[in-house]
């Protein structure tokens, strides 16, 4: 099988599309700094003509990352619109209504329930669990979990999970995140409901964004997935029946020997066997 073919810049493919539906965390930044050329690459393909969405498994609603992106010196030049898990998980929870829930996750992702009728209350009296993360991602893994899952499973509570990355880049740091946790709890034989990226719900929200504005559908094959993670990004973008830009300089650097401009392109293949998903390009860094 030939190689993934590798661009040097976004500007190479982007006549093929009219709209593109681009990952945050890994991509525009790596929860330290932005990504330098990113949103620029970004900003130059909203000249061109294409309407840009960012898709994110943040567990936050869209006004809180658009916050971070511009504390990041990322503005909104670079963008359309914003949907992240936080948001679709926000709207999952006012659709549960009043049913009293357990947050299992930081205090600072409240803004995926402040000001719905739910309140979170104790894993005993709740009717279910809203995972946004873990309560210290620095010290803990999933595993550290059990306990409670087992109480959780013993309840029969169904588990939203707001963010379904097993673990995201943080400066030079791999951190757990939602995602495991909600696969722990599925493993033990408990129900866990993905919100995010590699399933076809978030999807569904972002393509009707798009439409939205380009005021007509888009053929799925005009959209352009660009994210930097095998399981989620690429996997998901491919599910959903569009193209994927991989970048290499994301979490998956360190398992191609990504240096510069070079990198194991046997390395990146196995990677993509391991996880059945093959991206149509692949480029070091997004650029324009």
């Amino acid at each position: 099988m030939p190689g993934i073919p590798f661009i040097e810049n976004l500007s190479a493919i982007a006549s093929r599309y009219d709209g593109i539906i681009c990952d945050v965390w890994g991509v525009l930044h790596n929860g330290v700094r932005a990504t330098p050329g990113a949103a620029e690459a970004l900003e130059a393909a909203r000249r061109a003509g294409l309407s840009v969405v960012l898709l994110t498994n943040a567990p936050r609603p869209p006004d809180k990352i658009e916050k971070q992106l511009a504390g990041f010196g990322i503005s909104s030049a670079a963008y359309d619109a914003i949907i992240s898990s936080g948001g679709v998980s926000r709207a999952l929870v006012e659709a549960e209504g009043a049913k009293p829930f357990y947050h299992l996750g930081p205090p600072r992702d409240s803004g995926v329930y402040d000001g719905l009728s739910a309140r979170p209350t104790s894993l005993e009296e709740a009717e279910y669990i809203l995972c946004t993360g873990l309560f210290d991602d620095e010290t803990e893994t999933a595993e550290d979990y059990r306990p409670m899952l087992e109480k959780a499973l013993a309840r029969r509570q169904k588990l939203y999970c707001a963010n379904p990355d097993l673990v995201v880049e943080r400066g030079p740091d791999m951190l757990p995140c939602a995602g495991a946790i909600a696969l722990l709890y599925e493993q033990m034989g408990g129900e866990s409901v993905y919100i995010g990226k590699p399933y076809p719900l978030v999807y569904g929200h972002a393509r009707a964004e798009l439409g939205r504005l380009a005021g007509r559908e888009l053929a799925k094959d005009r959209i352009l997935c660009i994210g930097d993670a095998l399981r989620t990004d690429v996997a998901g973008g491919l599910r959903a029946g569009h193209d994927v830009l991989m970048v290499l300089a994301g979490i998956h650097g360190h398992e191609i020997a990504l240096a510069r401009e070079s990198y194991d392109a046997a390395a990146l293949d196995r990677l993509c066997a391991q996880n059945a998903a093959r991206p149509t390009a692949c480029t070091v860094s997004l650029g324009w």
